[in-house]
């Protein structure tokens, strides 16, 4: 069933089921004011549909128990009551149809059924074919409003209202109000209204309603903090780093708005359908009443109109054109429950036509934070060696120097530190506990005409070496740490049928490493942005003339922000993409996990499958009912089955998909 708001159906009201977002917000379905506004609204939904049935029920009765009495015009009247409260609503949006010029909707096909059924008199008939009609709608609008709602939790993650310390005092405010610099609390338990970066040492924040990540996250102080996170331990301060508007979480919101605006391929063929499709039913109802006049030599109007009444009512699209949208629109909420963000149900149906997936390595497949991966010292004691360093490489900001600082612990803390002089591109000189110290890169130690074996500048990570008192003291090799799930997730697409690719602009040698950590089928290195954009129209060069075959590009950097805009379906990293990354992505993957991606192709897959069952379901049981229906053997019952019955049935199988399970 749908609504007089859905323009799937050719009509000009303000909204559809599958457009808006704010459809909940303001109550505008009947199931969805129920449930927003209480007992007294869902009496007021539900309590029309109820008067009917016990009418209807009861007018059956009484032509079985009370035909002496039951007679017209009693039984008209009896009827007429049944039939208004159901019956009412559905012809005032039919004749707001006919006076937008919009005459050929389901509402207008059931009005001319039920009132014909009225004008031969099959009273129960059309107040059944109207009463059922509504039970379908109400139907729908709980199934739509149960598949907003995992999509329209993210509307409630976002508190209007924070703590801010100003003048040493706590005060709540408006979280639009808060300014960049201000600092604000957020106690435990509390959700975090805006984007900032962590002033206490630690805290622990549940991000699921961000990210789908059900376990807590540990942030650290400078680290980053997203509106919508759950703080899960004691009172934590943040510095604010972003207008709340503009606030990753807000971003977010508004994507989601915007996505079911823009339709899937299957969506719009069916909007054209049910252009042609309601009108050539109207056409042909006609023609079975009118027609055998000239053929049959007993035709009987009555019972030819009462055929072609039948016709109309199970011709209605009802099933099609409420089902389609909501498997999209289940899709995407089922994508939101996974972490992933769909700007589209256009993008449900490209995922399932990927056959490349190109992926960026910093960040997308690493961590993009650096980490040591092996230490070797040369004369020295191990722990001596990381402690000794760790204490140099505290006097640097560089990210090697946090990864050897991560690496060491908290003994180099009561080390001595004196005299450290920064080289620029070469490392640090100090000294350290008493002893002269160096730590960096070649250059340095060759600059101090310190000797060393020239192979250790063949390693393809960051090294880091050391030389103590004019000697050789070891190294430390440092690189970015394989995501956890990136080998599964390039596992995953294979076992799809999805060729993988890799691009990265960090040294080829390096790149190889990972690439054959993580299995992808090819990998290139040492690329500048426009040399990945020139990779990736190879790429989509040599998936031939197939339209149907496309290519996904998955980053996060700004520098790739022009390929995944070039790619046919772009992907971004949200949880620590840029900006500029996110906003041109067709999907984001909000907890930065690689295997998500598979799991996109998954979800699109399973859409579609039950989009085109629906279509399937629609199409065969309404063509054999049609059949029957003209030839005289399906009475308005058979119709409403064919009609409410199907209906109902494609809206079970359209939900369901957010009931799968996905990994």
């Amino acid at each position: 069933m749908a609504h007089d708001h859905n323009p799937i159906q050719g009509g000009h009201d303000d909204h559809d089921h599958g457009d808006d977002i704010d459809l909940i917000e303001e109550g505008t379905t009947p199931a969805a004011a129920a449930a927003k506004e209480g007992p007294d609204q869902a009496w007021r939904t539900y309590a029309p549909a109820a008067i009917s049935l016990v009418l209807l029920l009861g007018g059956i009765g009484l032509d079985s128990y009370a035909e002496s009495w039951f007679k017209d015009p009693v039984r008209l009247i009896w009827y007429i009551v049944a039939y208004l409260p159901v019956g009412w609503p559905v012809l005032k949006r039919a004749w707001s149809g006919i006076v937008n010029r919009d005459v050929f909707t389901e509402f207008f096909l059931m009005g001319v059924a039920t009132l014909g059924a009225f004008g031969i008199r099959e009273y129960p008939e059309g107040v059944a074919v109207m009463l059922f009609y509504t039970i379908g709608e109400l139907f729908q609008d709980a199934a739509v409003l149960r598949a907003r709602r995992s999509i329209k939790a993210l509307l409630d993650v976002r508190p209007d209202e924070v703590t801010v310390l100003r003048n040493g005092q706590a005060q709540t405010v408006k979280a639009a109000t808060v300014a960049v610099g201000d600092v604000i609390q957020i106690k435990a338990g509390e959700k975090v209204g805006l984007d900032g970066t962590m002033r206490s040492v630690s805290g622990t924040f549940d991000t699921a309603a961000l990210t789908g990540e059900s376990v807590p996250r540990t942030i650290e102080k400078g680290e980053a903090v997203l509106a919508g996170m759950i703080n899960r331990q004691s009172l934590v301060e943040m510095d604010v780093t972003t207008p709340y508007q503009d606030s990753k979480l807000s971003r977010i919101l508004k994507l989601v708005q915007q996505a079911t605006g823009r339709k899937a391929q299957t969506q719009e063929f069916i909007a054209r359908f049910a252009k042609v499709y309601t009108p050539a039913i109207c056409g042909l109802a006609l023609l079975i009443t009118i027609v055998p006049y000239f053929v049959v030599s007993d035709y009987q109007f009555r019972d030819w109109l009462y055929r072609g009444l039948v016709f109309l009512v199970i011709g209605c699209p009802c099933a099609l054109v409420i089902s389609i949208p909501l498997g999209y629109f289940g899709g995407i909420g089922a994508g939101s429950k996974q972490g992933i963000l769909f700007k589209g149900s256009v993008f449900l149906d490209l995922m399932t036509q990927v056959k490349t997936v190109v992926m960026d390595k910093t960040g997308t497949l690493t961590k993009g934070v650096f980490k040591v991966q092996e230490v070797k010292p040369v004369g020295i004691d191990a722990t001596e060696f990381a402690r000794l360093t760790a204490a140099l490489e505290s006097k640097s900001t560089h990210p090697v120097a946090t990864a050897i600082l991560e690496y060491a612990g908290k003994g180099y803390e009561t080390v001595t530190v004196d005299n450290v002089e920064e080289i620029p591109g070469h490392g640090l000189n100090g000294t350290v506990d008493g002893k002269e110290m160096l730590a960096g890169n070649a250059k340095l130690l060759r600059k101090f005409n310190i000797s060393f074996d020239e192979a250790l500048t063949q390693i393809p990570f960051t090294i880091v070496m050391t030389a103590i008192d004019g000697t050789f003291a070891g190294y430390f090799t440092i690189a970015d740490e394989v995501k956890a799930d990136a080998a599964d997730a390039v596992k995953r697409l294979k076992a799809d049928g999805i060729r993988t690719v890799m691009l990265s602009g960090d040294k080829a040698a390096v790149v190889e490493i990972v690439a054959k950590q993580v299995g992808v089928d090819e990998w290139h290195g040492d690329l500048l942005p426009e040399d990945k954009v020139r990779e990736v129209e190879r790429l989509k060069g040599e998936q031939g003339t197939d339209p149907k075959a496309k290519l996904a590009f998955v980053g996060d950097g700004v520098n790739d922000a022009p390929v995944v805009a070039l790619a046919d379906v772009g992907i971004a990293m949200g949880g620590l993409g840029s900006d500029a990354t996110i906003e041109t992505a067709d999907v984001i993957i909000q907890n930065d996990e690689p295997s998500k991606i598979a799991t996109a192709v998954e979800i699109g897959r399973a859409t579609r499958r039950i989009v085109w069952q629906n279509i399937t379901l629609s199409m065969v049981v309404k063509a054999i009912v049609l059949i029957l229906g003209a030839g005289g053997l399906a009475t308005m019952w058979e119709a409403v089955f064919a009609d409410v019955g199907v209906a109902m049935l494609a809206i079970l199988n359209a939900v369901r998909v957010q009931n799968l399970t996905f990994k």
